[in-house]
C-alpha cells in the first residue's frame, strides 16, 4: 500500500506536467468514450436481455474492461488509486452518511407525494429484496469505476486549467448520455423529462462529491442507497 507522502508526491508530479503531456496521455480519451457510447447505444437498442445480465456482465464488458485496457496502455495510475485500500473505510462511512441523507429525501418526496401516508413493510425480509440490493451494488460499482474513477479522474488531469464547476458538468453530460437510451426504453414520454433532470442532479451531485477526495468507495455506497431507494419507494 503506497504511503500518503508517495501517494501526495505522485500527485504533485501529475499536476505539474505540461500540457502537451497531458494531451498525448490521453489522446485516445475522447475516442474511446465515444467509441463505448456509441456501441452501447447499439446494445441497448438492439438486445433487450434481463436486468441481471446488463448490470453482472454487460457493464462490466462496456465499462470495466475499457477502464481496464486504458490503465494498461496508458499506464495512467490515478484511476487505480480511487480504489485504494487505505480509502475503503473513510469512503464506506462517507457514503452512507450522504446515502443516508439521499434515502431521507426520496422517503420524504414520496411522503409528500401520498399526503403523508406511509406503509411500513419489512422488505429487508423478502429474498428478492438482498438480489436487487446485489444488483444495485453491481451498477454502483461498474458506474463509479467507468464515469468517475476513469471520466473523472482523465477529465481532471486533461482539463487541469479548467474550473472544478466546468470538469464537473462535462462528467455530468457524459453520464447522461450514457442514460439516455435505458430512460427512453424504461418510461414514457412524460416521465421522461423528469426523470433526466433527477439524474442530471444526481450526476452532479456523485461528480462534485468525487472531485473532494476521488474516493470510489463513497459513490459505490451513495449510488447503492439511492438506487434502492428509488426502486422501494418508486
Amino acid at each position: 500500500m503506497p504511503s500518503k507522502k508517495k501517494t501526495k508526491k505522485t500527485s504533485s508530479h501529475l499536476k505539474n506536467r505540461p500540457a502537451h503531456v497531458r494531451q498525448l496521455t490521453h489522446q485516445a480519451f475522447l475516442p474511446l468514450v465515444v467509441l463505448i457510447l456509441v456501441i452501447w447505444f447499439i446494445y441497448r437498442s438492439l438486445f433487450q436481455f434481463p436486468v441481471w445480465f446488463d448490470e453482472i456482465i454487460g457493464k462490466a464488458v462496456f465499462f470495466g474492461l475499457p477502464v481496464w485496457l486504458y490503465i494498461t496502455i496508458t499506464g495512467f495510475r490515478p484511476i487505480i488509486d480511487s480504489v485504494r485500500l487505505d480509502k475503503l473505510k473513510p469512503g464506506l462511512l462517507r457514503g452512507i452518511a450522504f446515502g443516508g441523507i439521499f434515502g431521507f429525501l426520496t422517503l420524504f418526496l414520496r411522503l409528500l407525494q401520498n399526503n403523508g401516508a406511509f406503509e411500513l413493510a419489512p422488505l429487508y425480509l423478502m429474498n428478492e429484496f438482498w438480489w436487487q440490493l446485489l444488483l444495485a451494488l453491481l451498477t454502483a460499482f461498474w458506474e463509479t469505476i467507468f464515469f468517475f474513477s476513469f471520466i473523472m479522474i482523465v477529465v481532471q488531469d486533461l482539463f487541469a486549467d479548467w474550473s472544478q464547476l466546468k470538469q464537473v458538468v462535462l462528467v455530468a453530460l457524459i453520464f447522461l448520455l450514457f442514460h439516455i437510451p435505458n430512460t427512453f426504453l424504461r418510461f414514457n414520454m412524460t416521465q421522461t423529462l423528469p426523470v433526466l433532470f433527477l439524474m442530471a442532479l444526481f450526476a452532479i451531485g456523485q461528480s462534485y462529491l468525487f472531485s473532494q477526495k476521488n474516493n470510489a468507495f463513497t459513490l459505490i455506497m451513495t449510488h447503492t442507497i439511492w438506487g434502492m431507494c428509488l426502486l422501494i419507494y418508486f
